[in-house]
């Protein structure tokens, strides 16, 4: 079987990326398609793999600043051909889906939530948009397009795959198509128990408008307990003024020094409404508790007594009031690090080869084996 793997972008490397490193593993002679590649801020995760770009790789700072070319994003991954693949598995937040396959090739989409900036957060993304006040102003012209275009690239999907309930509601919302739940791999053996909790309080993850680290520090600023940040982003420098001395920004560390930190913090508070959400399970693999805001992928994540608590606002107010529950609750590491482990990679890979195997069975009416590589066959850096 000839297998195809297509990506938005390759010019980070955070969830959805960790997606794509064990698919590609699992596929080890898949190429892998996407708009832009750049291997150094990938971490050379992928090197060694066979990667086509499209046109805008040849464009002046696309690899880095891919969002000022949006409206050119559908027409570029439409280029791309599968002419000659069985099987295209697209890892996609936003254009993937919109590849354009023969009608005998199989599409199966891994979707991360429908397109964020045009069906969750539009006037938000509009408001917080780095370009003068009259592109701005033209902005909802252009998202009125590519919305259009996305809820059409919908329709080119075989099968959608969500990597949570939450998605995969959304995906019934705007595309009007249903989609079966695989959450996202998690490398739990990376991470695991051990070291006493000291006593600091951990934020894990890019730092972005919609993950509300401000509300966080805001609480901790009041609270005056010692919390840790781990990751950066654009948000970055207004997080360093908002932060008092109390509040430290780490940085990026490698997995190593990450499993150290989620091994000694007392907890991880997560304020933001994500599409499923990482840092949790990597903290809970360590057998730490956490404290996240009652919305989105932590309520399929976080049981409640057993592995955290819930907030019900993304304000201060809430997290101080979460944060004080924490005080008085008691929690078993290994039965949070047991929950925790129902999110491994072996988890998602198994569910992968089921649904794949399922996916095309109905298609082509034949049952074959898929061929899956074991996993020493794609190292991650």
């Amino acid at each position: 079987m000839r297998v195809a793997l297509v990506h938005d972008y390759l010019n980070q490397f955070a969830g959805a990326e960790r997606v794509l490193g064990v698919l590609a593993r699992m596929f080890p002679a898949a190429p892998i398609y996407t708009l832009v590649y750049d291997d150094e801020l990938t971490g050379r995760a992928f090197r060694g793999r066979t990667i086509r770009t499209s046109f805008l790789q040849r464009w002046p700072f696309a690899r880095r600043h891919h969002r000022l070319f949006l409206l050119a994003m559908p027409m570029a991954i439409e280029t791309f051909s599968f002419a000659e693949y069985d099987l295209v598995i697209s890892d996609s937040a936003s254009f993937a889906k919109g590849i354009i396959t023969k009608p005998t090739t199989l599409h199966l989409n891994y979707c991360h939530t429908p397109t964020r900036y045009l069906w969750l957060d539009t006037h938000k993304h509009v408001a917080e948009f780095p370009a003068p006040r009259l592109a701005r102003r033209l902005m909802p012209l252009a998202l009125n397009y590519l919305r259009l275009w996305d809820r059409e690239a919908s329709a080119r999907v075989d099968y959608f795959i969500a990597n949570s309930r939450c998605v995969a509601e959304r995906i019934g919302k705007f595309y009007n198509r249903s989609a079966a739940v695989i959450y996202p791999p998690v490398a739990t053996e990376r991470f695991g128990l051990g070291g006493t909790p000291k006593n600091f309080y951990l934020m894990v993850g890019r730092m972005l408008p919609y993950k509300r680290f401000d509300v966080a520090i805001e609480a901790f600023n009041e609270l005056g307990y010692p919390l840790k940040i781990i990751g950066d982003g654009p948000e970055m420098a207004r997080l360093r003024r908002l932060a008092k001395r109390n509040v430290e920004f780490v940085g990026k560390v490698s997995d190593e020094r990450l499993g150290w930190f989620y091994r000694h913090a007392v907890a991880l508070i997560f304020p933001g409404e994500e599409d499923f959400g990482l840092a949790p399970v990597e903290a809970m693999a360590c057998g730490r508790p956490v404290a996240a805001f009652r919305r989105g992928g932590a309520l399929e994540t976080v049981v409640e007594g057993v592995t955290g608590i819930f907030f019900e606002e993304q304000s201060a107010a809430a997290i101080i009031t979460a944060v004080r529950r924490l005080e008085r609750s008691h929690f078993d590491p290994h039965a949070i690090r047991a929950h925790a482990r129902s999110f491994d990679e072996s988890v998602f890979e198994e569910r992968m080869r089921r649904f794949i195997e399922r996916a095309w069975q109905e298609w082509r009416g034949v049952r074959v084996p898929i061929e899956i590589a074991s996993r020493p066959t794609f190292a991650r850096v």
